[in-house]
């Protein structure tokens, strides 16, 4: 059974979201998500696939999430990575930091002509992040040095040049360290520093799309296991600042997933309940969310993979842990 593993933005709390989806998955149904045959992941989603390719098992990152003892291999592989942030600047802070010089603005004319994502162009009209992004991605270079994981990532930025999609990893795509990559994934428009590779500046791969699913369309998995924070399961009303995001995000997620399912796919996509995203929170990228969120996710995903008609749609995951 081949399965992709497809793990998408959201901040702090999205990066929670993942531990506590793929902690689950393993308690569950033995499935260890290292074993996906490719991992795709896209701004928090480049950290935890950068990390379960070296080796971080779901049960470490979920540890590490929830402040508990990670296993004695766990702890090595997170000795050269910093410790998670405490504390990131308000968007005041950022504002003030920045100014108004828009980060890629004399580009829109390129990104028209390449049919850039209404996101990119959005992202080239705003100001220039001047929070550095890179530290955080660097605990990668240790573990990776300049060579790519063995099994296959693919990790997503936006090029502010023209407003492409850049899949870093994949073939045909442009090459840089694994850090580098993952770096670039997680630069927020705005409000990280875009991140220069090979002199061009690349941003949060988010802006193109909150999963980028739409990459393991025909190519012929048998599963497909999608982890979006930041879209919302169901479709009854919630009033909530962040409503008519997660509601757009879900919108682009089951449009990609009809597109995977057609070329004969099935996709299991786990999103937060109405419930869960109240714990969540607005800010994606508040810290002190961090273990409340994967504990209730875990929770979450546990109650839902106990329910009867997700055995069949599993089934290749419990073939895979065999």
């Amino acid at each position: 059974m081949k399965v992709a593993l497809v793990l998408g933005a959201g901040g702090v709390t999205g990066g929670a979201f993942h531990a506590g989806v793929l902690a689950a998955l393993h308690d569950e149904l033995g499935w260890d998500a290292r074993r996906a045959d490719v991992v795709i992941g896209t701004s928090a989603g480049s950290m935890a696939g950068a990390a379960l390719r070296a080796g971080l098992s779901p049960r470490d990152l979920y540890a590490r999430a929830t402040g508990r003892p990670l296993s004695v291999e766990g702890a090595r592989l997170v000795r050269s990575m910093p410790p998670p942030p405490s504390h990131f600047p308000l968007r005041r802070e950022v504002r003030a930091r920045a100014g108004r010089r828009p980060a890629a603005a004399a580009n829109l004319g390129r990104m028209a002509l390449s049919r850039a994502s209404i996101g990119a162009m959005a992202a080239a009209l705003l100001p220039r992040g001047e929070i550095p992004i890179a530290d955080l991605a660097a605990g990668f270079d240790p573990l990776f040095r300049d060579a790519w994981p063995r099994d296959p990532l693919w990790v997503c930025a936006v090029r502010l040049t023209d407003g492409r999609r850049v899949v870093f990893g994949r073939e045909g795509h442009p090459k840089a360290p694994v850090a580098q990559a993952v770096a670039s994934s997680c630069a927020i428009p705005g409000y990280f520093s875009p991140v220069a590779i090979d002199g061009v500046d690349h941003v949060d791969g988010g802006v193109h799309s909150p999963t980028n699913l739409d990459l393991v369309a025909g190519l012929g998995y048998d599963l497909v296991v999608v982890s979006s924070p930041m879209s919302i399961a169901g479709r009854g009303i919630r009033v909530a600042a962040d409503t008519a995001l997660r509601r757009a995000c879900r919108a682009f997620l089951d449009r990609e997933a009809i597109a995977v399912r057609r070329r004969g796919t099935p996709v299991v996509a786990f999103q937060p309940t109405p419930d869960d995203a109240s714990v969540m929170g607005v800010n994606a990228m508040d810290p002190s969310r961090r273990s409340e969120v994967a504990r209730r996710i875990y929770d979450s995903t546990k109650q839902r993979l106990a329910r009867a008609d997700m055995g069949e749609r599993l089934r290749a995951l419990q073939v895979t842990s065999g």
